[in-house]
């Protein structure tokens, strides 16, 4: 999709090592404000409040 097959040898082992991480980010930050608008009120939910 992104051509990123196309890549050979460390230049493509380093994006795709690239690419990876930047999603671990994107995903690290998009579950702490997940967690953040709906956690109290799960919380809550989960008490019985």
């Amino acid at each position: 999709m992104f051509g990123i097959e196309t890549l050979e040898g460390p230049v493509g082992a380093a994006v795709l090592i690239g690419i990876v991480l930047l999603e671990a980010i994107v995903l690290y930050v998009g579950y702490g404000a997940l967690e953040q608008l709906l956690g109290p009120r799960i919380a809550r939910l989960l008490r019985g409040d």
